[in-house]
């Protein structure tokens, strides 16, 4: 192991993450059903883990199951598909530990942005992001189902410090 690889792992917002594994799955599954009115499927993650994609989960110390996410990596920018915090377990600081992992590993891999889709009327998110220094980039029509047809999706990007342009 590089001692690169060493410091990423070393990071202290990585400390309290693991790999995202098909093992995971039952207990992501059960987050991801109660956070959301249009879940991604198990199948969803099923493929984005055997696509290689970066996926960690978040676990306290009795070994539950706070939170995850997943990205794609594409060339030098990172796309983060999936982050969700336990209903329960919102407003702590947890989705910002995952944010700060995700940046670490990002920049790591020479990538120079993060970004993503949220939809418009996930205000809680947004405002989220926001602090974190996401800015909306764009916006994406009809992108999300909801319950009366579709939904927009704001594009926001997070600008990496090293990486390219």
């Amino acid at each position: 192991m590089s001692a690169q690889a060493k410091d990423i792992l070393l990071s202290p917002a990585l400390q309290a993450l693991q790999p995202l594994r098909t093992i995971d799955l039952d207990e992501v599954m059960a987050i991801e059903n109660v956070a959301y009115s249009h879940p991604w499927t198990r199948g969803n993650f099923i493929d984005s883990l055997a696509a290689g994609y970066v996926g960690f989960v978040l676990r306290d110390g009795q070994g539950r199951l706070c939170g995850y996410f997943l990205a794609m990596q594409v060339i030098d920018e990172m796309h983060l598909l999936n982050i969700t915090v336990a209903p329960d377990l919102q407003g702590q600081g947890l989705a910002r530990r995952m944010l700060d992992a995700l940046a670490v590993l990002a920049r790591a891999r020479d990538c120079f942005q993060i970004w993503l889709e949220v939809r418009v009327s996930n205000e809680r998110a947004r405002r989220l992001y926001e602090a974190y220094g996401f800015v909306q980039s764009g916006l994406r029509r009809g992108y999300y189902p909801c319950a009366d047809g579709r939904e927009d999706a704001l594009l926001m990007t997070l600008r990496l410090t090293g990486g390219s342009p």
